[in-house]
């Protein structure tokens, strides 16, 4: 039996090998490789180690930039998959949350209201048309998709369950996301809910066809653009037909905005383009003002309250422990005002439209490396073509047999160069491998549009061959 008594003599409790604060930020890329590989992921480490990116310890950012080890500044255009629309440490965004700490003030308000969460509320309401003004508060993308397609799920009723998804769909790598996260990778061997159906992006044919054969259909969950798949966009027409086929049919959209939203097509949502409004969207990345994990869902008021709008079903999706944390929502408060008070969606579309015009420049001027360049604000997709139509005529047709294996190595050398010699920082896309996605901060500059533009020309001047000599010399290394 355990003894309880009030003399009872505790052995203190021996502190582990704990590293500090201060071990952490001394750590050097040797151990930080080691640790790496012990204790989070070292499959990805290989594909870090291809592209050299191993090599770099970043020791603080800044802007459009961050700083490495030894001094060098890496311009970011990968953005963290648009998470970064204020830039690296934004001067507003780091008083705010100083303040909020200097004045003790509180994170977890789960038995009370919430000032802040219920500001951030009003604030995403007021930045959203049409009657989009229920908001629900989570900690990442795939949190607030989850939220929104359980909304609006309950919202159609159990009479229509079914929920469509578009091929080359990312919505998340939860388990309720993941069933219309379109992709074999990442859907690996789960069991995932088998409530959906599958259609091509952009095809209102295909989306017709399904919604006037399945009645039970009542869910369909679109990204407005989609970012893992290549910076795929649908024409206006096409929205505006899907909105009306949803309202024929009593058909709830849900527009997955946490990547393309929050300003970075230059509208703060995407969909605002095209002059239609869900009946739920959902917001995360940029919304955190590069400093805290947020994501939001918003819903249309009746539709929320057809959910959850009793007091007897309130309680049935409510926010977790950490959703309306109080440091992320002043963090997301401030972010919402940064972003139009220094008018960055009005900057988004514009270096977009200038990025875009000098990228179809250098297409024009290496047609047989560029196959696409496309987007809309800082949300931009560089396609190139399979290794095969690169090369000298002599080689293709033995290169050929390999390009759906090799699909995603050209961007790979590229992504690499840029980093190794122009301090240029690059992402990719999950299912067309073949393209370069460029996610650069909102705070993106003339100057800086035109120094990525330089490196990726230096880059693009040395042609296949040379592209690839440099590749495989520098793995050598």
């Amino acid at each position: 039996m355990i003894d309880v008594s009030a003399n009872a003599v505790h052995e203190p409790i021996a502190k582990p090998a704990l590293l500090s604060v201060e071990d952490a930020k001394a750590l050097d890329v040797a151990k930080m490789t080691d640790l790496f590989t012990r204790h989070l992921n070292p499959g990805q480490l290989h594909f870090m180690k291809l592209l050299g990116f191993h090599k770099v310890k970043i020791e603080r950012a800044e802007g459009m930039y961050y700083y490495d080890q030894n001094g060098r500044k890496i311009l970011d255009f990968f953005g963290g998959f648009g998470s970064l629309a204020l830039g690296h440490n934004h001067p507003r965004i780091l008083d705010a949350r100083r303040k909020f700490q200097d004045e003790h003030r509180q994170e977890i308000a789960i038995a009370f209201m919430s000032q802040y969460a219920t500001a951030l509320a009003h604030n995403l309401a007021a930045c959203s048309p049409g009657e989009l003004d229920m908001v629900f508060l989570g900690s990442s993308g795939s949190e607030a998709m989850e939220a929104a397609i359980k909304v609006a799920e309950r919202a159609a009723g159990p009479k229509r369950p079914k929920i469509v998804y578009a091929e080359n769909s990312f919505h998340g790598k939860t388990k309720g996301v993941l069933s219309i996260t379109d992709g074999s990778l990442y859907r690996g061997e789960f069991k995932l809910v088998d409530n959906t159906v599958r259609v091509p992006f952009g095809d209102i044919d295909a989306i017709e066809n399904a919604f006037r054969n399945d009645p039970e259909i009542g869910v369909i969950v679109l990204e407005t653009v989609q970012g893992g798949g290549g910076i795929i966009q649908a024409e206006t027409a096409f929205w505006q037909q899907l909105r009306a086929l949803c309202d024929k049919h009593g058909v709830l959209w849900v527009a997955d905005e946490v990547q393309c939203g929050f300003g970075r097509t230059g509208k703060f949502y995407a969909f605002e383009h095209h002059g239609v409004v869900p009946d739920v969207t959902a917001l995360a990345k940029s919304l955190g003002g590069g400093k805290s994990a947020m994501g939001a869902m918003i819903a249309k008021r009746d539709v929320y309250m057809k959910a959850y709008g009793t007091p007897k079903t309130a309680m049935i999706h409510a926010m977790a422990t950490f959703g309306g944390i109080g440091e992320a929502c002043v963090t997301a408060i401030e972010a919402m005002n940064v972003l139009y008070d220094e008018h960055l969606i009005d900057n988004s579309a514009n270096m977009g439209d200038y990025l875009l015009s000098r990228l179809k420049e250098l297409q024009a001027r290496y047609p047989s490396l560029l196959k696409d360049v496309r987007g809309q604000g800082m949300m931009i997709g560089i396609e190139f073509h399979d290794l095969s139509k690169t090369m000298p005529l002599v080689l293709r047709p033995v290169v050929a047999m390999l390009d759906d294996k090799l699909k995603g190595s050209l961007p790979g050398f590229i992504g690499s160069h840029l980093l190794r010699d122009h301090g240029v920082l690059v992402a990719f896309t999950e299912y067309n491998r073949n393209v370069i996605r460029l996610e650069p901060p909102l705070v993106c500059e003339k100057s800086h549009v035109d120094e990525f533009i330089a490196a990726f020309d230096e880059v693009m001047s040395r042609g296949i061959v040379r592209i690839v000599k440099d590749f495989v010399a520098a793995q050598v290394k």
